[in-house]
């Protein structure tokens, strides 16, 4: 017995010794070699500090900016992404970060960033935490084969073709927002509105229309559990992830576990009486996004005569789930901001009402004239450039990579802080930090001094977001009506605070606006 007791006390020594040298190697020896490494190769940056790296000076600088708002001419930037901006400032356009005990390649030269984003089966998605899967997977989180495939198959439903039949619904769904906005106005003809809340209603309301057709109703269900999810998931990555965390039964993670089982059921609900409908041969809308998909996934799998060319059930849900989150928040923020900075400068909103009452008058918007305005466009891209949808974007490195003259080692995340460039004097002129339309007057080509790769608010290359052109039209169709029925300033309750929520810019305190009837 007594060796027996021996070997046991032997192997959990062994055990222990392992595990210690594990994490010692994770939290210290390996980031300590990186380190070395990377900074022979002439990369600044802070040093590497015992497993949080820079995360707690990121979560201080972010705290004490988000404490107050700013002034609406204020540079955002050192608002947004802080400890960002002041690393770039110290060290130059390219420098080493740290996300807990992992370097990270904080880039910002046109060049390097155009070639990260073509070569993407080298530079992939990371996946540092699990819980992101609780919120939605699908085309936009997978890589190289999968990706392809997924790409492919979702591409159909997002055709101009296919997208000038859901102009009907993205009329009906802003036509009930602002009746409603109107029944509520004081005899006046005004209102006073937080139009934040509003407007992310309004691009649910659009996005179970679009996606789910008649059946839109069960799909706002959808919308609000998403976007608990999403808030949730914001809180979890404030700290570091640790293997295995996702596993514990906190309170979060209950509940994120318990919102992915209902929407996966409400989805999973919608798609089957979808197929049980087409498979009868009963009347069903082909012009939403989910008949669009499960015919494209369809006639994939019958192309190539077997199902694993095509996606499984879990893996439409999974692409359901991911419309609804990018498209919902995606284009409600460009909506918020176009409204915001529309209302401080009345003399670009006069003209794009102008424009839109020379092009519609106040007759219903169609496909063809919402895509000839040229203002409107003027003004959306400026927003865009201004308050770009994927502020920061990531990529990890999945083996040692060359780029430009730096040797990257496999498993590097690479940052890509749009917005830096997005705001940068030396690509748009001195008036970078400024509302100028104007400015895209030429087109997109020639609106960045010497057409340098410049403008990402949808990202660049093979992985340019699919749903652009569906975010894009949504908006115009929106903002035409809201400029045929209303003029609209801020609210002296408006306090500017731009800030992140995951990689989106939202009002941190909403955005009010008066608005009157005209």
């Amino acid at each position: 017995m007594e060796t027996v007791y021996r070997a046991i006390g032997v192997l959990c020594t062994v055990f222990v010794v392992i595990l210690a040298w594990s994490i010692l190697n994770w939290v210290w020896l390996k980031p300590k070699k990186l380190e070395k490494y990377l900074r022979q190769q002439g990369l600044g940056g802070n040093r590497y500090r015992l497993l949080f790296g820079d995360v707690k000076e990121t979560a201080q600088m972010v705290k004490e900016a988000y404490s107050k708002p700013i002034n609406f001419n204020d540079d955002i930037v050192p608002r947004v992404l802080p400890f960002f901006d002041k690393i770039i400032k110290s060290y130059g356009t390219s420098c080493l970060t740290w996300m807990g005990p992992s370097p990270a390649l904080l880039l910002t030269d046109p060049e390097l960033i155009k070639e990260v984003f073509a070569k993407n089966y080298v530079y992939q998605k990371p996946h540092g935490n699990p819980l992101g899967n609780l919120l939605a997977e699908g085309v936009a989180t997978y890589d190289t084969d999968k990706w392809a495939k997924h790409r492919r198959i979702v591409n159909p439903a997002f055709h101009l073709e296919k997208l000038k039949h859901m102009v009907p619904a993205f009329y009906l769904s802003c036509d009930e927002m602002l009746n409603k906005w109107e029944n509520v106005a004081s005899t006046d003809g005004s209102i006073e509105l937080d139009v934040w809340p509003e407007l992310r209603s309004l691009t649910g309301d659009v996005i179970s229309r679009t996606l789910f057709g008649s059946n839109y109703e069960e799909g706002r269900k959808i919308f609000e559990l998403q976007k608990e999810q999403a808030d949730l998931f914001e809180q979890a990555i404030q700290s570091i992830y640790l293997p295995g965390w996702i596993f514990l039964p906190t309170k979060r993670n209950k509940r994120m576990k318990k919102i992915a089982k209902d929407v996966e059921s409400l989805v999973r609900h919608i798609i089957n009486k979808r197929v049980k409908a087409i498979q009868e041969g009963v009347a069903t809308t082909s012009d939403d996004l989910l008949s669009i998909l499960l015919q494209s996934n369809f006639k994939e799998i019958q192309q190539h005569g077997n199902e694993r060319f095509g996606m499984t059930f879990e893996e439409v849900i999974q692409e359901c789930k991911l419309f609804y989150l990018a498209g919902q928040e995606t284009t409600a923020m460009l909506l918020v901001w176009t409204l915001i900075l529309l209302g401080k400068h009345s003399d670009w909103q006069a003209s794009a009402r102008d424009e839109v009452q020379q092009v519609f008058g106040n007759n219903k918007p169609d496909f063809e004239e919402l895509n000839r305005l040229k203002i409107v466009t003027m003004i959306l891209n400026e927003v865009l450039r201004l308050y770009l949808p994927g502020v920061l974007t990531s990529r990890r490195v999945n083996e040692e990579t060359k780029l430009g003259d730096l040797s990257l080692p496999s498993g590097m995340l690479v940052l890509v802080p749009s917005i830096m460039l997005h705001h940068d004097c030396k690509i748009w002129g001195d008036d970078a930090k400024e509302f100028n339309p104007e400015r895209f007057n030429e087109g997109l080509a020639k609106a960045t001094k010497g057409h340098q790769l410049s403008f990402l608010p949808f990202g660049w290359g093979p992985r340019i977001c699919i749903g652009q052109n569906f975010a894009m039209l949504e908006a115009k169709m929106a903002l035409t009506l809201i400029l045929q029925r209303f003029s609209f300033e801020l609210s002296p309750l408006y306090a500017h605070a731009p800030h992140l929520v995951l990689t989106l810019l939202q009002p941190q305190y909403g955005a009010q606006l008066i608005l009157r009837k005209l």
